[in-house]
């Protein structure tokens, strides 16, 4: 493994063997992103967020004869319950993958280890390329708790045949997108009389997709879900948000019973027009359109479209994590360290997946730039919007979503929904 001196700014200042790392040192590490069996070391040929990912984890244990990195069996579905089980258990893995939005609930209780700049600067690390959006998503309380791997936002998945078919390209053979939701309902309408076909897919059954979807349409509204301490979800704004969607139901344009998996095999089946998805599907998709065997042809990715007063569309970011039970182990920071420069290192092959690369010097190359339709959604990092720091993140969320789930799945009215959204979220702010 390459050494390097680690100069701390107290966080392992009792610790005097740095530089010293066993010959054989493995790091455990938790992510999701999915199962990818036959992952190799080829990271140019990797297709997909989960074998990208794990063949840029394979190919460091590979390249470096003292450090292997073991991937740690975890479920999307619940990996946060998980990771929370493994720190209660003091077992902690020694690097793992965290939201932006989970960084002040994890950080708030001790769990994390801050990350000096120096021993980043010694591993090879140079915050100063991140983007400053990047350098805040990794911060807490003035200080870094991780190193920045993507932007994700949601974005508009277009099928362009069934489109075409339904009279709504221009000229040059572009998206015709909706300007408002009167207009999204009369898109939907044209779709379904010309072409039999759904307008409009998403996971509405499981995953906070439809959280998302109602968080960008808030914010086109300069809206929010709260701010500060206080709850700000029973609104007009959020009304007309919510009634959107569920125009799109009440219309049989839209099927509010999908999951994601389901939503996601409408779209490539060729059942459904658009799928709101994230930026991570872009390369899959991409692939599955050469596919002969998939409906999906003729693919096109668009920003989330301005429905209201001003452009938004829902964004988080992934960062990698090291628990504070490091600092205790010298070689294992040091090795881990090492690793996170490592994925630093390949910002612009994770950013094949389609997500938006971190760093600056990545963001100006021309390997970036000639990615497969990044010109198709190059505004959604200008639009890109998430909800301020919150410890209670994750616990607003699942109000949300378990709130607009029982409109749109149980008939729920959408006025005790929020109001009763507004109540709960109240008492956890």
């Amino acid at each position: 493994m390459k050494l390097f001196k680690l100069i701390t700014a107290g966080t392992l200042a009792a610790c005097a063997s740095l530089g010293t790392a066993h010959a054989e040192t493995e790091l455990e590490l938790a992510r999701f992103f999915g199962d990818c069996a036959d992952a190799g070391t080829d990271i140019d040929t990797a297709v997909g967020e989960a074998c990208i990912i794990q063949t840029i984890i394979n190919a460091y244990s590979a390249e470096d004869n003292d450090v292997t990195v073991k991937t740690l069996p975890t479920d999307w579905g619940n990996y946060y319950d998980q990771l929370k089980a493994m720190y209660a258990g003091r077992n902690a893995p020694d690097v793992h993958v965290i939201h932006k939005h989970r960084i002040a609930e994890f950080a708030s209780l001790g769990a994390l280890l801050p990350l000096p700049e120096a021993d980043l600067k010694a591993a090879g690390i140079d915050p100063a390329d991140w983007v400053p959006r990047a350098r805040e998503a990794v911060s807490y309380n003035g200080q870094y708790y991780g190193v920045p791997m993507d932007f994700h936002a949601n974005l508009w998945h277009v099928n362009l045949d069934i489109l075409s078919e339904a009279g709504l390209v221009d000229e040059n053979g572009q998206p015709i997108l909706p300007g408002s939701p009167e207009e999204m309902l009369a898109h939907a309408k044209q779709v379904k009389e010309a072409t039999g076909k759904d307008y409009l897919t998403a996971d509405f059954a499981q995953f906070p997709i439809g959280v998302r979807l109602v968080l960008a349409m808030l914010w086109q509204q300069d809206s929010n879900v709260f701010s500060g301490d206080e709850a700000t979800v029973n609104t007009p704004e959020a009304k007309r948000a919510v009634e959107a969607i569920v125009a799109l139901f009440d219309g049989d344009y839209a099927d509010p019973n999908l999951n994601y998996s389901d939503s996601q095999q409408a779209f490539l089946a060729g059942e459904a027009v658009i799928q709101i998805n994230g930026t991570w599907v872009v390369d899959f998709y991409d692939n599955q359109a050469k596919d002969e065997n998939v409906a999906l042809k003729r693919y096109y990715t668009a920003d989330f479209p301005t429905l209201f007063e001003q452009p938004a569309t829902w964004a988080d970011s992934h960062l990698w994590a090291l628990p504070v039970t490091l600092q205790s182990e010298p070689e294992k920071y040091e090795a881990a360290l090492d690793f996170l420069a490592w994925l630093n290192n390949h910002n612009v092959d994770w950013a094949r997946t389609g997500h938006l690369a971190v760093r600056e010097s990545v963001l100006n190359s021309a390997e970036y730039e000639n990615l497969p339709h990044r010109d198709e959604y190059a505004n959604t990092v200008n639009i890109a919007r998430d909800n301020p720091p919150s410890v209670r993140y994750s616990a607003i969320q699942d109000v949300l979503n378990r709130e607009l789930q029982s409109i749109w799945l149980q008939g729920k009215s959408i006025d005790d929904a929020l109001a009763d959204a507004e109540r709960e979220i109240d008492r956890l702010l």
